[in-house]
């Protein structure tokens, strides 16, 4: 059993990070391509954000930060379901990707919340 990582910052690295392996299992086609460029622009900005949010400017650009990186985890959420639903060989594998992203977001909207 995979340990879970209490440092949000390594988190979502982590998170991006296995997005990327994953993705590399998958056969180069149309809607792949597009859906993959997709997601690893979503994946990665969930880490971005979140590390700009800790080096906020005040409290409203650590609030913006935490919005937009939010954002990009459901956006990444909508772009794991496609690549599993026409993948279906690695189902188990994008089921994982979705729980930990899902997890990451609501994560992130009760930091929101509590700011």
């Amino acid at each position: 059993m995979e340990k879970k990582v209490y440092n949000l910052e390594e988190r979502t690295y982590l998170f991006a990070r296995d997005c990327r392996f994953l993705l590399k299992k998958l056969v180069r086609n149309t809607s792949n391509n597009e859906d993959v460029r997709q997601l690893v622009k979503s994946s990665g900005s969930i880490a971005a954000n979140y590390i700009e949010a800790n080096e906020k400017l005040g409290d409203k650009d650590f609030i913006f930060r935490l919005k937009i990186s939010r954002k990009e985890a459901k956006e990444s959420i909508l772009w794991l379901r496609l690549l599993r639903d026409m993948n279906q060989e690695f189902t188990t594998e994008f089921e994982k990707m979705i729980q930990e992203c899902d997890e990451l977001r609501k994560i992130l909207s009760a930091i929101i919340n509590k700011a």
